[in-house]
């Protein structure tokens, strides 16, 4: 593309890297410069500028971390899909009910910050390139034809027999390769349930929880009911009575919280689903790849023999975001009823994708690559810890050893926005807890979400060291 008209000023107020990253970022956001847009080079950006070309650089590593950009070896920067960012915060300005007020979300965003620590970034800088390279010039270079044809609705079957060979060695997940949908993320998915199990439904989610989702559900559904997480996750004892007949849920790494659903509770939670015909579980998986102590957590359809459990998966988080290819799993009961009432739907995902997808993980590419984020991301996850040890005198560590954040409690009376007001003061960038609450504010102590997974080891180390000297 051509080099970007950014109208830079030199008055001392903002760094000059800072107006670069700001001018990118809000054009992406606005639409204008599309998912896969090439950016200039940074050479050739910083002499069409005239700045020094260590200042393009600078703007350009803050969008890759940040997910706006990604970086092709030997091709350049070129524009990432922005669905999936982080975004906790209603786009309203506050919901009907919420008594508590809530900064601007595109305000918060403005702002400029040297560090990020956001729960849903990843590290693309390990991603094998070359390899993904290679797969896609083979898969091109024949003249395959059917790779041009309109593919099955549920997504490729040989793609599929994939997917359900790796949840049952990975996750223990039972299921044929009929019962798996493929989908473009998690939200097509979602919303193909409104037809699987129609609008008359009550959903509940755990709250805190992921407020897409909610928002999805709530855009459908007849009632959307929340309920309390405690230790052992959601509570099945406030289930039985919120008069749902469909729980939300994220028994491997509950999300915000990091809580492992334990054994006992799985158990109590499957048999809430099986006392009523129309009861579902909706099990999200959205993150177990990354476990760092211990066994792994098999998933909770891996216990379910009533076929109650609608399994739900993504490759956004293990392979990188702007892949956009999610997975279901059906009951059997439900798979007849997606059939019948969806199976006339073409498939979201193109079949040139899922042949790519498909091969990068029957070669074994894949497992390379998840070892070795396995390992980068326990070496960050570790250095954090390290670094948060003279904090745990006044707060409490939680949900570490698993995911891609950790939680930290104040153990004195504070506010939770003035913990964000100190840390924005040294121009770091946190979250609370709160910003994951459905519908009225939750009574809690005040709970910082810090992800490192964006973040390169040094910069984990410098940004707690800035938040040592105001938290």
């Amino acid at each position: 593309m051509n080099d970007l008209a950014i109208q830079l000023t030199e008055d001392g107020s903002r760094h000059l890297y800072e107006q670069i990253y700001e001018y990118i970022r809000d054009e992406i956001k606005e639409g204008k410069l599309l998912a896969g847009e090439k950016l200039p080079s940074t050479r050739s950006l910083a002499e069409y500028l005239q700045v020094a070309r260590s200042t393009v650089e600078l703007a350009y590593g803050q969008l890759l971390s940040e997910g706006y950009i990604e970086a092709s070896a030997y091709r350049g920067y070129y524009v990432c899909r922005v669905e999936e960012l982080y975004q906790m915060m209603s786009e309203l300005s506050r919901e009907k009910g919420d008594g508590v007020d809530k900064p601007d979300l595109q305000q918060k965003q403005q702002k400029a910050f040297d560090y990020d620590f956001s729960p849903n970034a990843i590290d693309m800088s390990a991603f094998p390139f070359g390899t993904w390279r290679k797969i896609t010039k083979e898969i091109l270079s024949g003249d395959r034809k059917e790779l041009f044809a309109l593919g099955e609705p549920r997504g490729d079957k040989d793609f599929r027999l994939t997917i359900c060979r790796y949840l049952h060695s990975s996750r223990g997940v039972n299921a044929s390769p009929e019962q798996i949908i493929v989908g473009a993320g998690n939200d097509y998915l979602l919303l193909l349930l409104q037809y699987i199990l129609g609008r008359d439904i009550c959903v509940a989610f755990e709250n805190p929880s992921y407020r897409r989702a909610y928002r999805i559900f709530s855009s459908f559904a007849s009632g959307v009911v929340t309920v309390p997480v405690d230790e052992n996750g959601i509570s099945v004892k406030q289930l039985a009575l919120s008069g749902a007949n469909v729980a939300y849920c994220m028994p491997s790494h509950q999300y915000p919280t990091g809580v492992v659903m334990p054994i006992g509770r799985r158990m109590e939670l499957l048999k809430w689903a099986a006392g009523a015909s129309d009861r579902y579980l909706i099990e999200d998986d959205y993150d177990s790849e990354f476990r760092y102590r211990g066994k792994p957590v098999p998933s909770l359809q891996a216990s379910d023999t009533a076929g109650k459990v609608i399994y739900i998966g993504t490759f956004s988080k293990s392979i990188a975001p702007a892949i956009r290819v999610s997975f279901m799993v059906l009951p059997p009961a439900l798979l007849k009823r997606y059939e019948k009432e969806c199976g006339f739907f073409s498939s979201t995902v193109s079949r040139i994708d899922q042949t790519i997808l498909n091969e990068f993980i029957r070669s074994g590419a894949f497992e390379r690559h998840l070892n070795k984020m396995r390992k980068l991301y326990k070496e960050k996850h570790d250095i954090l810890l390290e670094e948060l040890k003279p904090l745990l005198k006044k707060y409490r560590l939680s949900g570490e050893y698993a995911g891609l954040h950790v939680l930290l409690t104040s153990r004195e009376h504070v506010e939770e926005e003035t913990l964000l007001r100190r840390a924005e003061e040294k121009r770091v960038r946190l979250y609370g807890l709160h910003e994951a609450s459905l519908g009225p504010a939750l009574e809690q102590e005040a709970t910082l979400l810090i992800g490192y997974a964006g973040l390169g080891k040094e910069e984990i180390r410098e940004g707690i060291g800035r938040l040592r000297e105001v938290l």
